[in-house]
């Protein structure tokens, strides 16, 4: 099965994501900020990455920034709960391949998740 790393600095999001994924019956890896995912990322090459905009340490816009530099067909899912226009646009000019908006809908993770595993 599929291996999804989950990068966010809010431990009970990192749960949520975890709970849901792990019982669709994928691996699920953790990281608490970009810094931590892109290690993370080199180490065990994830799938997929779920990662939050705004963190501590290294922000998932940098973190995007570096994964992309360093497997260019990195797939990135950013979200936030900044479910602005300049974010996403943003976040999809630097590679990412999806955006999600929290608080999210399980559902809607779900299907995006399969998207881009497919």
């Amino acid at each position: 099965m599929s291996k999804i790393l989950v990068v966010d600095d809010a431990e009970f999001m990192r749960m949520r994501y975890k709970k849901l994924l792990s019982g669709e019956g994928y691996e699920v890896l953790e990281a608490g900020n970009g810094q931590e995912a892109v290690q993370i990322y080199e180490k065990e090459g994830p799938d997929l990455v779920l990662m939050d905009i705004t963190m501590p340490v290294m922000d998932g816009m940098e973190a995007l920034k570096e994964l992309i530099s360093r497997d260019a067909d990195a797939r990135v899912i950013m979200s936030s709960a900044l479910g602005q226009e300049r974010v996403v646009l943003s976040a999809i000019k630097g590679g990412a391949k999806d955006f999600l908006v929290k608080p999210f809908k399980p559902d809607n993770v779900l299907a995006t998740v399969k998207k881009h595993l497919a």
